[in-house]
């Protein structure tokens, strides 16, 4: 969330989508802003990697990597991919636990 608020352009709305199935959730977060080519999306996730259109705001590159590991640990993984509509969407996916 933290990302879409960051590069998102000024006054665009965010959109967070939940859907349930039946052994995981997935949770989108689409927003508008600079478009991501679909080649860097996997870069992203990688440790101090910054988009090549973001060089000019804060930042060091470790926000996405850091919530991949996380979302990782809970068994779960992340992607990344542009849509014309929704822009820019992450998504998040974790398996319900068997507790």
């Amino acid at each position: 969330m933290d990302n879409a608020v960051k590069y998102s352009d000024r006054g665009s709305m965010i959109l967070v989508e939940i859907m349930e199935y039946e052994m995981y959730v997935r949770i989108n977060v689409c927003s508008r802003g600079q478009k991501i080519e679909r080649e860097e999306f996997s870069k992203l996730f990688q440790r101090f990697y910054r988009g090549k259109d973001v060089k000019d705001q804060e930042g060091v590159g470790l926000g996405l990597y850091l919530a991949r590991e996380i979302v990782r640990g809970e068994r779960g993984y992340m992607k990344g991919e542009y849509d014309p509509e929704r822009g820019n969407i992450f998504t998040v996916f974790l398996r319900y636990s068997s507790a």
